[in-house]
């Protein structure tokens, strides 16, 4: 999803009830783990393996690079890239390891 104009709001600011460039020791998301087909975790640079939960929360502290934290409808928390106009680095469309 692309940025939305609504006036001088931005529409993924309303998205993302947080956003995380990452501080300078952040870590870059680099791969999905999924198990049945969900995701439940990720890989991050170093190798560490992290559950969304984990996720969720290192965001929020900003030790994430370029993701957001959004609520889904039935209000739970989730983790998305930020939109850049570059999809290849999108979560989707990461490589994903199966457990």
């Amino acid at each position: 999803m692309s940025d939305e104009y609504k006036g001088d709001l931005v529409l993924s600011d309303v998205v993302n009830k947080v956003v995380s460039e990452g501080s300078i020791d952040a870590q870059q998301i680099t791969k999905l783990i999924k198990h049945s087909g969900d995701v439940v975790g990720y890989e991050l640079a170093s190798g560490q393996h992290i559950s969304v939960e984990e996720a969720i929360q290192m965001a929020k502290e900003n030790k994430l690079c370029h993701v957001g934290v959004a609520t889904s409808k039935d209000g739970s928390e989730y983790i998305r890239s930020l939109a850049d106009g570059d999809e290849s680095n999108n979560l989707g469309n990461l490589p994903s390891i199966t457990t």
